[in-house]
């Protein structure tokens, strides 16, 4: 089977991409990438084969609430798709894929996809999509959906054949759990999507044995904030926590030895070692984690990170923070709630068991395998099993439906 792989060129969505790719290979399957080589290359190593699309840069994000969403679809998503769109169809004439795997937010791959008559599955790297927590906006689905119809009749697609390219009709993949979204209709819920990665030095003979460790870890989204926000954290920190910060070294110069510094660790590696994480409430990290058992204090931005830390909270695995607003004394007390309460360490294990269940990779690559023996088949049962609740879910989403769950 040869599958092409279409993503968007940010470590959060690339990371557990190449977890799948990595398990496809394994099995037999030739894989190949349809992204920026200069974005994509750093993170998927030397061996990955990527079909150039180019690079561009984009115009930065911004805004919070409805405003961020906004943001994010017209500086990000519709320039994205309309400037990878050419690429695409170049990499499927060139490489003639059985079956693509399509980030939801890299569109272009599911309207090439489409345009081609070729299957697809779709991977879900957010929370904002797949629980939908704008949906009682209708302004905002509206609008979003005019976006859509945008980009599909601008590839060439006829308006009255249009559907919705962030979701595959033939299978849709999720990197979480029943026990973060509840059941969620015609979504195969495989957990995280985590593959071998490479380490960057870490000195962990400087964990200090005799308290217990904080990771600070904000992401990109808000670089002329975060250090603001570590200072705060850092101020109120208790001498009991030695905390892990990874930001630039330049961001924190006056810190003291205590305090570990590093603009990249070896995540994987030092999660493990970690009581808690403050984090931003990105999908990959938080569910990293999880999958390691670790509760969380989160400062959502924007995008789909406050859902992110609802789920989360509603779960009982951490608790939540105003990113701008919160003090040192807010900041402490939420850290110190967290290590000091076992109640919140012991849902994240048990999320992280469920999430260890699913199969994350393992399952995803397996559920790929089986869309492109039913495709080849013919229409079968397992694709129709896909179908039908996504129609459930559109029919829910237009009020035409109670909020019970399909099997």
């Amino acid at each position: 089977m040869k599958v092409l792989i279409v993503t968007l060129p940010l470590a959060g969505h690339a990371n557990p991409a190449a977890a799948l790719a990595g398990r496809l290979a394994a099995r037999g399957h030739e894989v190949a990438w349809a992204g920026s080589e200069l974005m994509l290359r750093p993170m998927l190593g030397p061996d990955a084969v990527i079909l150039r699309t180019g690079s561009r840069l984009f115009r930065e994000q911004g805004g919070t609430g409805i405003a961020s969403i906004r943001s994010l679809w017209t500086r990000f998503i519709v320039p994205y798709a309309k400037f990878l769109l050419p690429g695409v169809e170049r990499a499927v004439r060139a490489f003639e894929p059985d079956v693509l795997v399509v980030d939801q937010h890299a569109v272009a791959g599911a309207i090439v996809a489409r345009r081609h008559g070729l299957p697809w599955a779709t991977l879900v790297c957010s929370a904002m999509e797949l629980t939908d927590p704008y949906r009682a906006l209708p302004g905002l689905t509206g609008w979003t959906r005019d976006q859509l119809v945008g980009l599909w009749t601008g590839a060439g697609l006829a308006a009255e054949d249009f559907a919705d390219p962030r979701w595959s009709p033939q299978l849709v993949l999720a990197q979480t759990v029943r026990e973060l979204t509840g059941d969620v209709a015609g979504v195969a819920l495989v957990g995280p999507l985590i593959g071998e990665r490479a380490a960057p030095p870490f000195p962990f003979d400087r964990l200090d044995p005799y308290r217990r460790h904080l990771l600070v870890t904000m992401g990109t989204l808000a670089d002329d904030l975060t250090a603001d926000f570590h200072g705060r954290v850092l101020a109120g920190l208790p001498d009991t926590v030695q905390a892990v910060v990874v930001a630039p070294r330049e961001q924190l110069p006056d810190v003291p030895d205590t305090v570990l510094v590093a603009e990249r660790v070896p995540m994987l590696d030092l999660l493990p070692h970690m009581d808690v994480v403050l984090g931003h409430g990105g999908v990959n990290t938080t569910s990293e984690a999880l999958a390691n058992g670790v509760p969380l204090v989160l400062a959502p931005i924007r995008h789909d990170q406050p859902e992110m830390a609802r789920q989360v909270v509603a779960a009982g695995a951490g608790v939540r923070v105003r990113f701008r607003r919160a003090t040192p004394a807010q900041l402490s007390a939420a850290v110190t709630d967290v290590l000091d309460d076992p109640a919140y360490r012991a849902a994240a294990r048990r999320i992280g068991v469920a999430m260890r269940a699913a199969g994350g990779a393992d399952t995803a690559a397996e559920l790929v395998e089986r869309l492109q023996r039913t495709v080849s088949a013919g229409a079968s049962s397992v694709v129709r099993r896909h179908i039908q609740p996504l129609a459930w879910r559109a029919a829910v989403r237009a009020g035409t439906s109670d909020t019970r769950s399909t099997p």
